[in-house]
């Protein structure tokens, strides 16, 4: 079967299920998009090696990456190679010692491996003709990936706490450094982006 190479193109709460998220992959070569529901904690752990961040202990896939890079393990790639009772299926492709290495794995913690590697997401067309959804004519990848992080909590009221917008970059700072020290990785994004905004700017 011929592989086809998908990108996360982006990740936001489920319209389906508010307690989870839903990931989208867009095909490389093409306008077909595949969602896949995943839970809270894998969304952010792709959501956190995406934007580069550093938690202050390793994550699950981080501990993971951790320990196939001191044995000399590369994953080589990800393939989500099937779909029964709306369950898609995946397979970790490692490379030790010249040998290929095929390790079942679910589709979340494979997609979160695969961010940490840096490494080639692939899929099969009949699973994209199953589930995929292709973009309509007028649709712009704006439209099909309005973010690449999870829905973040609203900013807290100025009664609870004050804005992010009306404190200095010194003290969003100090606060990025707390946040991330208490693995509150979606307030670290909302930080960040503030941060990255008045720099844009400046």
């Amino acid at each position: 079967m011929r592989k086809i190479e998908m990108d996360i193109v982006a990740l936001s709460h489920s319209v389906t299920n508010s307690t989870n998220y839903a990931v989208v992959l867009g095909e490389k070569s093409g306008s077909r998009r595949l969602p896949i529901v995943i839970g809270s904690f894998e969304a952010q752990a792709i959501a956190v090696a995406i934007e580069g961040m550093t938690p202050n202990r390793p994550l699950t896939h981080d501990l993971f990456k951790n320990a196939l890079d001191t044995f000399n393990i590369e994953l080589k790639e990800i393939i989500i190679n099937n779909l029964l009772e709306g369950i898609f299926y995946a397979r970790l492709v490692c490379l030790k010692d010249g040998e290929l290495i095929e390790i079942d794995s679910r589709t979340s913690d494979a997609l979160a491996m695969a961010v940490r590697f840096r490494c080639p997401i692939y899929t099969y067309d009949f699973i994209l003709d199953a589930a995929g959804i292709v973009l309509e004519g007028g649709a712009n990848e704006e439209d099909a990936a309005p973010s690449t992080t999870p829905a973040r909590r609203p900013v807290r009221s100025a009664g609870k706490e004050r804005s992010l917008s009306n404190m200095s970059t010194d003290e969003l700072e100090r606060m990025l450094g707390e946040v991330l020290n208490e693995e509150d990785y979606e307030r670290a994004a909302e930080i960040r982006d503030e941060i990255k905004r008045r720099s844009d700017k400046s």
